[in-house]
C-alpha cells in the first residue's frame, strides 16, 4: 500500500512539473502551509447528491445535482422534480413523457437510491462533509480559494454550484496535496467513541466496499463556537463571499426574528452584522459571547467497483417518499384534483 501512495503521489508531482504552471505552485504552497496549521480533520456530516451515468461502454459517473442535501430523501425529492419538470417542459414526446413519468411514480412511493429512465441510470450518491481544525479552530478561506472582485451583500447574484458535470473519477488529476489527502482518506471511518454503533460499522464496512476516495469541489459554510465544539450554521455555498452574505443575513434579520430576540438583543445583531459588512472580506463576526467563523468546507465521495456509494442503512431520513407535484398525464395535462 505504501508504494502504490509513493506512486501515486510521484505520478501527480510529476504532472504538476510538466504543467510549469506558476499558480498550482502557489496553490500547493498555500494548501501545505494550512495543512501544518489545521491539522486535524472535523466531520461536519453526511451530505447527498445525485449522479447518472449514460447507457454504453466507456462512460462514467457524474454528478447531476449538488451534493449538499442533509439527507437521501432530499436528494430522491430532487430526482423526483428533476424528471417531472423535465417530463413537462423538455419534450413533446409521448413516450419519452410516459417513461419519465413512471420514474416519478417509483420516487413518490419507495425510498430508492437507484433507478433508470431515459437509459441513464441515477443514483443518490453520498459524501461526507469536513473542516480542517487547528489550535484556533477550524479552518477559514484560503488567500488562493476564488473570490469575484465585487459581489453585492444582498445575496442576489449567486454562483452557480461546481458539482453539476463533475465526473466521479477517482484517478483524475489533482493537487499534490489534494491527491495526499485523497489517499490518507481511503482508510478513514468514524470513530468509535463518538458515533452509534451501527454507524460506525456502516463507516468501516464503507471502507472495504467503496475504497477509492473522490475529492469534491470545495465549498464554504458558517460556524459557531460552542462549550462543545464548533457546529455548522447553515447551508454550504460555493464561494467565501455568498458564506459571508449567508451570515449577515441571519445576523441582520434571520436569528433575530427566529430566537424572538428582545429590542436591545436585536440592535446587538444589527451592530455586530454592520461591523461585519464593513470590514470586507472579515472571517469572524462576534455577538456577545457568541464567535461565528466563515470556515472551508471540503467534501469526499466514497467509490468502488459499481460507482460511487450510495446512501448507508444507519442513514436517517426525516420524511417518507412522497408526491411532489400534480398529476401529469402522457399529453403534459395537469390535474390539480388528484
Amino acid at each position: 500500500m505504501a508504494d502504490d501512495w509513493k506512486r501515486q503521489l510521484d505520478r501527480i508531482h510529476a504532472g504538476l512539473v510538466r504543467r510549469d504552471d506558476p499558480a498550482a505552485w502557489v496553490t500547493e504552497a498555500d494548501a501545505v502551509d494550512r495543512s501544518c496549521r489545521y491539522p486535524y480533520v472535523a466531520l461536519r456530516g453526511p451530505v447527498f447528491g445525485l449522479a447518472a451515468r449514460d447507457s454504453g461502454a466507456g462512460t462514467g459517473w457524474r454528478l447531476v445535482e449538488s451534493v449538499t442535501s442533509g439527507t437521501p430523501q432530499e436528494a430522491r425529492d430532487r430526482l423526483n422534480s428533476m424528471l417531472w419538470f423535465r417530463a413537462k417542459d423538455d419534450t413533446d414526446d409521448i413516450g419519452v413523457r410516459r417513461d419519465l413519468l413512471a420514474a416519478v411514480a417509483v420516487l413518490e412511493r419507495e425510498p430508492v437510491n437507484e433507478l433508470e429512465a431515459l437509459g441513464v441510470r441515477y443514483r443518490v450518491v453520498r459524501g461526507d462533509a469536513f473542516a480542517r481544525g487547528g489550535e484556533d479552530g477550524l479552518e477559514p478561506p484560503r488567500p488562493t480559494d476564488v473570490e469575484a472582485a465585487d459581489l453585492p451583500w444582498d445575496g442576489h447574484r449567486q454562483t452557480p454550484s461546481p458539482d453539476p458535470g463533475f465526473v466521479l473519477d477517482p484517478d483524475r488529476e489533482s493537487g499534490l496535496m489534494a491527491g495526499a489527502l485523497t489517499l490518507a482518506l481511503r482508510d478513514f471511518s468514524y470513530p468509535g467513541a463518538l458515533f452509534a454503533p451501527d454507524v460506525v460499522e456502516d463507516s468501516r464496512r464503507a471502507v472495504a466496499d467503496h475504497p477509492d476516495v473522490v475529492l469534491l469541489p470545495v465549498g464554504f459554510g458558517v460556524a459557531e463556537r460552542t462549550e462543545g465544539g464548533w457546529r455548522p450554521r447553515g447551508s454550504l455555498v460555493p464561494t467565501p463571499h455568498e458564506a459571508r452574505c449567508l451570515l449577515y443575513g441571519c445576523l441582520a434579520e434571520t436569528w433575530p426574528m427566529v430566537y424572538e430576540l428582545s429590542e436591545s438583543e436585536q440592535a446587538e445583531y444589527a451592530r455586530a452584522a454592520e461591523e461585519f459588512k464593513a470590514a470586507g472580506r472579515a472571517n469572524e463576526a462576534r455577538v456577545g459571547r457568541s464567535l461565528f467563523r466563515i470556515c472551508r468546507i471540503e467534501r469526499m465521495v466514497r467509490s468502488g467497483p459499481d460507482g460511487p456509494e450510495p446512501p448507508r442503512p444507519s442513514d436517517r431520513d426525516e420524511h417518507e417518499p412522497m408526491k411532489l407535484h400534480p398529476t401529469m398525464d402522457e399529453d403534459a395535462t395537469l390535474h390539480y384534483d388528484d
